[in-house]
């Protein structure tokens, strides 16, 4: 249980499109704060008519044979690697075991066994998914709290449909594009950088702390298809003063060929920057390392390519 999955996709993001759309019980807690993005939190004295306020889902004390359970849509189909099963803040009410379940939503096949969980405390577990699944169940034995639920995957694409000489973002997480590592994410998490859509505020995008050494920060991205680039996006909405100053990227077939794509650019503050002529023919890669000199944050990146 010591993986992070940190290089997987959080399938069961809201903004993706998850949602909890099943539970057999949630007498105390409501189902939809299993999935929640942010951290849960735990509010001392604060109570509702039925009893304590608690930020996840949590069902009421059972009193039959059995165990409870709980659906979640994920918002990618995909193949689950890794979950973190969270009982922040549940104590003395957490369930000891749980174990998930994926499939359509009507069949299900079980990837987590039945497993030992410890309370307030990240349970972190591999997944043994085999195929993509759009749904999972979460089951709980016998009944209790859980705050938060990560099911963290690979998303599926179907690359034979569309016009394959069209240009996609080859590294958007709804194509299968995954962030697989940084060298600092001190004020926002690197996946940000993939998400859908343009960032929404300072918080929804993918920032270093202030650099005080010699040296650029950095962050990989593996693509969801092997593709030659043809154009990208560097966005750094909403970082005016704290911006990077520049930027360059590389681009690789494997974990060892980088070469230049982008050569070092100037970059503005809360600004779309959009690079065609300025790249360089490496041809087909899998993935891309984004470097910002020295330091600061950006918003999107978007690598538009054809697959090959």
């Amino acid at each position: 249980m010591s993986d992070d999955f940190s290089e997987w996709v959080n399938l069961a993001q809201p903004r993706l499109g998850a949602a909890v759309i099943d539970a057999n019980d949630e007498f105390f807690a409501e189902k939809e704060n299993l999935i929640r993005p942010e951290p849960p939190v735990f509010i001392e004295g604060k109570f509702t008519d039925r009893g304590k306020w608690m930020d996840g889902w949590e069902t009421r004390r059972r009193r039959a044979p059995g165990h409870d359970w709980c659906v979640v849509r994920l918002g990618l189909p995909g193949i689950v690697r890794g979950v973190d099963i969270d009982t922040a803040h549940f104590l003395g009410n957490h369930p000891p075991e749980a174990s998930l379940d994926a499939g359509d939503g009507s069949t299900w096949t079980e990837i987590l066994p039945r497993s030992a969980l410890e309370p307030g405390s990240h349970n972190l577990f591999p997944a043994r998914g085999r195929s993509a699944c759009t749904h999972v169940r979460l089951n709980i034995f016998p009944d209790g709290g859980v705050a938060r639920l990560r099911v963290y995957g690979e998303a599926f694409v179907d690359w034979s449909a569309g016009d394959p000489n069209a240009l996609r973002d080859l590294a958007a997480i709804e194509n299968g594009g995954r962030v697989l590592a940084c060298n600092d994410m001190f004020f926002g998490p690197k996946d940000n950088l993939i998400l859908p859509g343009r960032g929404t505020h300072m918080g929804d995008g993918w920032e270093t702390k202030r650099r005080r050494t010699p040296g650029h920060d950095w962050v990989i991205v593996a693509l969801g298809h092997e593709g030659v680039i043809r154009n990208v996006e560097v966005d750094t909405a909403h970082f005016k003063g704290n911006y990077p100053n520049r930027c360059s990227i590389e681009a690789a077939r494997s974990e060892t060929d980088w070469k230049t794509l982008l050569p070092e650019q100037k970059l503005r503050a809360d600004h779309r920057h959009f690079f065609e002529s300025e790249l360089l023919d490496v041809g087909p890669v899998t993935r891309v390392r984004l470097n910002i000199f020295p330091d600061g944050g950006v918003s999107r990146l978007r690598v538009y390519g054809r697959i090959s």
